[in-house]
């Protein structure tokens, strides 16, 4: 195959595969940073996956002057206080909690995780693979879990922070430092240029999904059931497990360390790690970010081909997200995922990676 092609697999029993664009180079600016990007025929793309509001935009320009006064939110201020002081306080019960108790956090964190990253990333944020009506029912459930901000909201989120990456514009810049893009976003208020660009993003493909928009409506009563409720109830219920052991671990514990490990791709692979596809953007690859994520952590990766729906190009390593969506696939459930050649990583690596792929 052509390195200038860019191929898209379907992983059928046929494994049929057909090539979608061109490759061409063009210098373009990220912020401050000047950076060579591909371009693909992204119109054939987005007709394909049904978005191309995930590419970043070369066009942006931030405004002078200087960035508008921080205005705290008090109310995510406290309950992130107290939510974190409740894990330290769940760490010492762990001594106390019986196998079972401990197995089902596990359970209950890789649950709600897989609603993030097989859910509102790479299913709805990217539209890197297709899903039917019972998998994306299983994915919302997952999400409401994860207690993250609904699918429509995550995934809008998401998109501008691709669109406008290290920019005003990005939700959680992490140009304004580690604690910022890590938690500090949650604690003030937005960028009235992620506002702005975030209204201009074409949504119409989560607007006319049914399930997303059902989950948006009954978002708050979904999380209390599913994200606090259900995940302490079944320890206590089902092998008598004490009340406040069922809900500090499963419940408190499991959904703070659910947070942290999403935050730290905004954070950590950010700022920590090797660049071998883009030396000329913020975005790294860190395999223990990767492994506490479930393989959200090839971050270079990511930024540099957001379509492909492993988001790294090698399968299941460090990257249970993927092996999950092949399982769905395998089962019929899932479908069309899309794939950069070999050809094409390779190429990119070589004219704009920092050389890391050499070693590694």
């Amino acid at each position: 195959m052509p390195a200038h092609l860019l191929q898209e697999e379907e992983f059928s029993s046929t494994s049929s595969t057909t090539a979608v664009g061109t490759v061409t180079s063009r210098v373009t600016r990220n912020g401050n940073a000047v950076m060579e990007k591909d371009l693909l025929n992204h119109e054939a793309l987005a007709g394909d996956r049904g978005t191309m509001d995930d590419i970043f935009d070369e066009t942006y320009q931030q405004k002078e002057g200087p960035r508008p006064p921080l205005r705290y939110v008090w109310r995510n201020i406290i309950l992130m206080s107290l939510l974190h002081l409740g894990a330290l306080f769940a760490l010492t019960l762990i001594p106390s909690a019986k196998i079972q108790t401990l197995a089902w956090a596990v359970v209950c964190f890789t649950v709600s995780a897989l609603g993030i990253t097989a859910g509102a990333h790479r299913l709805w944020s990217h539209r890197t693979y297709k899903a039917t009506l019972p998998l994306r029912i299983i994915l919302t459930i997952a999400n409401s879990m994860a207690f993250q901000n609904d699918i429509y909201e995550w995934s809008r989120d998401h998109r501008v922070h691709h669109k406008f990456s290290e920019t005003d514009a990005d939700p959680h810049n992490a140009m304004r430092g580690f604690f910022f893009s890590h938690i500090g976003w949650l604690l003030v208020r937005k960028h009235p240029d992620v506002i702005e660009k975030g209204q201009k993003l074409d949504l119409s493909d989560l607007k006319a999904d049914k399930v997303v928009m059902f989950q948006r409506r009954y978002y708050k009563p979904s999380v209390v059931l599913l994200c606090f409720t259900l995940p302490a109830v079944v320890p206590w219920y089902f092998w008598d497990e004490s009340i406040v052991i069922s809900f500090f671990i499963p419940v408190i514990l499991r959904y703070a360390i659910g947070l942290n490990t999403t935050w730290l791709v905004n954070s950590a692979a950010h700022m920590f790690g090797n660049r071998p596809y883009d030396q000329n953007i913020n975005p790294r690859e860190n395999p223990l970010v990767s492994l506490g994520a479930l393989g959200e952590g090839f971050h270079n990766y990511h930024h540099t081909f957001p379509y492909d729906y492993s988001t790294s190009e090698f399968g299941w390593r460090l990257n249970i997200t993927t092996a999950f969506i092949d399982l769905m696939c395998l089962l019929g459930l899932a479908s069309d995922r899309k794939k950069v050649s070999k050809e094409v990583i390779l190429a990119r690596k070589m004219r704009t990676g920092d050389g890391s792929h050499k070693s590694g």
